[in-house]
């Protein structure tokens, strides 16, 4: 219910902005929240106003590479990436990438969560070698870090699947959709809906991979 969640967002707000100098950490919480519900109704203008207020309060307030500032990169990113800015939406994940591999464990999975945004908008763009490199990236990471049968590791062999299947390497991107598929079936069971969408996927490309001829 997003209503009653921005209203009691800026509710929240007000009582920060009463009690709290105009900077406080609390107060950047706040838009943040606020710019989440916006992001989650599509409203990509008021999201990026609300993340850039709070991004501007935790750049004045906190260590230039504070989680929380790769927060609000990604966040901001998300959105640019939404509405097709995918130049700003690389820049804000490069930024928060790089706070991150200061900050952060070299197998992070916070790391490799930016390795897999900044891959995709590299898919979007058509920049399939550059998208690869950071799928397959996120890939390591989680392969290292996770449970072999995590969901995670199903989205990035989808992801890699899914730019191979662009560029026309169908036989690729059959065998990692396929492995993405064996990991939500074996989470999941037969007859879960993720699980029948993600046949419904392997079979498109199985079909696709057939009529090529590869």
């Amino acid at each position: 219910n997003y209503t009653a969640a921005l209203d009691n967002y800026q509710k929240a707000l007000a009582i920060c902005k009463k009690i709290f100098p105009e900077n406080h950490p609390y107060i950047a919480t706040s838009y943040n929240n606020i710019g989440t519900v916006y992001d989650s109704q599509g409203n990509y203008t008021a999201a990026l106003d609300y993340y850039q207020k709070a991004l501007v309060i935790r750049k004045k307030t906190l260590p230039e590479n504070h989680p929380d500032i790769a927060t609000s990169y990604n966040n901001i990113g998300g959105v640019y990436a939404r509405q097709g800015n995918y130049t700003a939406a690389l820049d804000n994940y490069q930024k928060a990438l790089a706070i991150c591999k200061k900050t952060l464990p070299e197998n992070h999975p916070d790391i490799a969560t930016s390795y897999n945004n900044i891959g995709g908008v590299y898919a979007r763009q058509g920049n399939y070698t550059a998208a690869l490199e950071y799928h397959q990236k996120a890939l390591a990471i989680r392969k290292k870090t996770l449970p072999e049968n995590h969901p995670d590791i199903a989205t990035s062999y989808n992801n890699i699947g899914f730019v191979y299947f662009r560029k026309g390497e169908y036989r690729n991107a059959y065998n990692y959709i396929k492995k993405a598929y064996e990991i939500i079936r074996s989470k999941f069971g037969d007859k879960h809906p993720n699980t029948q969408q993600a046949l419904k996927v392997l079979k498109l490309v199985e079909q696709t991979l057939k009529e090529s001829g590869q």
